[in-house]
């Protein structure tokens, strides 16, 4: 199912309502039911006054009574048929993941053979040949070969990737199929365990834990059903007092009329929903916990290479010193890449022959290739009589002697400097140890960076990049990019230092990587999302994956928890406000019989005490599925200061939550009074 697709499932398709009305009877099982506490109690209170009405055992008309019991398990179920309903459209779209997963072949390599075997044979470790057309069966790592892979069978995007060994962009996963050339791929997960396997287990919610918020919630509505039952524990002696007398199985109902039965009832359909929106965005996120912190975040880490830019850094420019010609600079960085498979060294080598027409001779005879490493930095080319070296400037310099006196240093300095405050990487060249130039590497920035950092300063959150650059670099990277801060020359372990600082703080800290280098740094922040076209490494430490492996998407999820966040408190708002509207506009009804001077406080008139409660129970029930559509699409998000969020919120639901009780159950009262059903 495309993403497209996934967009267009309505909340009330056939697909979805009629599987759901089923969940919805399945989870009447106690063992299920009791993990929310009061749609459990809801649920005995219903049994027990059923057993009452088939016993006879309730002094009140049958009619009246088989009502009453009909509302009190329409509620149950509205509330199982709510989560059902949420878990229904991650079904549904684990179902085309599922149907792609048992299409899958390997090729597998056994020496110089290949064997085609079923996916779910393979083992970690298992090498297979993966050709054009061919889906890839499970997720792995690109040991040889460059191939374009459409991942729309994942992402929902049609537009393919680069994955070559050797890389940031070595990782694939099962059920992307290769379009062009081929590649081989060493099987990284165990049948089953696969990246696949995970999001379609999570997409249907199976393995979604309660979050911190929503188990502090249940504690409070556990609280509020405490107190309620209280209340109505002392309703009998007050009527007792004034010589009257109300039926325990009225207490019973008018107890379910005032518990938090609405909040409870939408709260895992609001949790459910709200990692729904997730996917259905092309995030797909490890756990709930993930989805709430995101909304909570105030600092945002990225990862400048493959995350702020683009990732690949091209050559713009050779910068010669006094007495080297352009020309002269051009052929030495030319022939010091022309083994340089990276698309840094491919740009040098396109750069020198497209500006400067360097002859495209091929590697001289007997060539030595001095390979890059991350210990020396350096990599170039070296002949019988000459060694050409290409590098760090730090690197080359040291590589050269190092010698702070020597000729046309400063020069060298100082156009490394003006390369780096531009923005750019420089890199220094030299032939048999002389200095000729430096070069110029320029990282280009993914588009429309600039206003999505604005955006997220506006939802007052803090960005910081982070890179192994040098400092000029790197403030000329986040001032054109319009990131807050920066941490440069970093080291993972720098990583790490600052996402524990940054915590001790008391802040919560949003971490967007691709690389392995980032894993630590990603498996340490509250919210880590990863590249999809990261790392199997990075991939495995982030708690939430980007399809789309757009690293500003984390606005977007930020935006989605806080969505999360702020429906659950609008419900919340509006079930508490509810309640305590539905106590005032009962209690005078029931006892104004007993006690005539509370007929001032009857202010909606209703006709009898039974009445009154059965028009709660039947509000009760109806607002729970008319609530359904807004806990599953959540609250709309504007960024704005807490203050006003809350000032927002009581006032649309904390009042519409005091009025809605009052005019829905006077409406239910006079039909119920008018059909002669109480």
């Amino acid at each position: 199912m495309s993403r497209h697709e996934r967009k267009q499932l309505s909340i009330f398709s056939a697909e979805l309502i009629g599987p759901a009305i089923g969940e919805a009877f399945k989870k009447l099982d106690p063992r299920v039911l009791i993990k929310n506490p009061v749609m459990f109690t809801t649920g005995v209170i219903a049994l027990l006054l059923t057993v009452l009405a088939v016993a006879g055992a309730w002094a009140a008309p049958l009619g009246f009574q088989l009502q009453l019991v009909f509302w009190l398990w329409l509620t149950v179920l509205f509330g199982n048929f709510a989560e059902a309903l949420a878990e229904g459209r991650g079904k549904a779209q684990a179902a085309s993941l599922r149907d792609t997963k048992s299409q899958l072949t390997a090729k597998r390599v056994k020496g110089s053979k290949t064997e085609v075997v079923p996916a779910a044979q393979l083992r970690a470790a298992d090498v297979v040949l993966v050709e054009i057309n061919d889906l890839i069966p499970a997720d792995g790592e690109v040991i040889e070969g460059v191939a374009s892979v459409n991942e729309a069978a994942i992402t929902g995007e049609s537009a393919p990737v680069i994955r070559e060994g050797g890389g940031d962009r070595s990782a694939v996963t099962a059920g992307t199929r290769v379009i062009s050339d081929w590649i081989r791929v060493r099987i990284t997960q165990e049948p089953g365990q696969g990246f696949l396997d995970r999001m379609i287990a999570l997409v249907e919610g199976a393995e979604r834990q309660k979050t911190p918020n929503e188990i502090a919630l249940t504690i409070l509505l556990v609280g509020l059903t405490i107190i309620f039952l209280i209340a109505v524990a002392t309703i009998p002696g007050f009527a007792k007092y004034a010589g009257g007398e109300i039926p325990v199985p009225l207490l019973a109902a008018l107890l379910i009329t005032l518990i938090p039965t609405t909040i409870a009832a939408l709260l895992s359909a609001i949790g459910i929903a709200g990692m729904d929106r997730l996917v259905r965005f092309n995030v797909l996120a490890k756990s709930g916990r993930a989805v709430e912190a995101a909304g909570d975040i105030d600092v945002m880490l990225l990862d400048k290479t493959g995350t702020v830019t683009i990732g690949d850094r091209h050559a713009t420019e050779f910068k010669p010193l006094s007495g080297v010609s352009e020309q002269e600079l051009a052929e030495a960085a030319y022939l010091s890449s022309l083994a340089d498979e990276t698309p840094e060294g491919r740009s040098i080598v396109a750069l020198a022959r497209e500006k400067y027409a360097v002859a495209d001779s091929g590697m001289p005879m007997n060539a030595e290739v001095i390979p890059f490493t991350a210990q020396t930095r350096i990599s170039g080319l070296k002949t019988a009589n000459t060694l050409i070296q290409k590098g760090a400037v730090d690197s080359i310099l040291k590589a050269t002697g190092g010698n702070s006196a020597r000729p046309n240093l400063v020069e060298l300095q100082s156009l490394s400097d003006e390369i780096a405050r531009s923005g750019g990487t420089p890199l220094a060249v030299a032939r048999n140890g002389q200095l000729l130039g430096v070069l110029q590497l320029k990282d280009i920035l993914k588009a429309g960076m600039r206003e999505r950092f604005a955006h997220l300063r506006r939802m007052g959150i803090r960005t910081i990049m982070i890179t192994g650059d040098n400092p000029l670099t790197a403030a000329s990277i986040a001032a054109e990019a319009g990131i807050d801060d920066f941490l440069a020359e970093a080291t993972p372990e720098d990583k790490l230092a600052l996402i524990r600082r940054e915590q001790t703080g008391g802040r919560l800290i949003a971490m967007c990587g691709d690389g392995t280098n980032d894993a630590p740094a990603l498996a340490q922040a509250d919210v880590g999302l990863t590249m999809n076209t990261g790392t199997q490494a990075a991939r495995e430490a982030g708690n939430m994956v980007d399809l789309d492996s757009d690293p500003t998407k984390l606005i977007e999820v930020v935006g989605l928890g806080k969505q999360l966040l702020m429906t659950r408190g609008a419900l919340t708002t509006f079930s508490v406000a509810n309640d305590v509207a539905k106590y005032f506009a009962i209690i005078p009804a029931i006892f104004v019989v007993l006690y005539p001077e509370l007929a001032v406080l009857n202010v909606m008139h209703l006709h009898s005490s039974t009445s009154a409660i059965l028009s709660a129970i039947i509000f009760n029930a109806l607002v729970i599925p008319a609530l359904v559509p807004l806990a599953l699409k959540g609250v709309k998000y504007r960024p704005a200061p807490a203050g006003e969020i809350l000032r927002r919120n009581l006032a649309i639901y904390g009042v519409g939550g005091i009025i809605a009780p009052f005019i829905g159950i006077k409406l239910i009262d006079m039909l119920v009074t008018g059909l002669n059903l109480a």
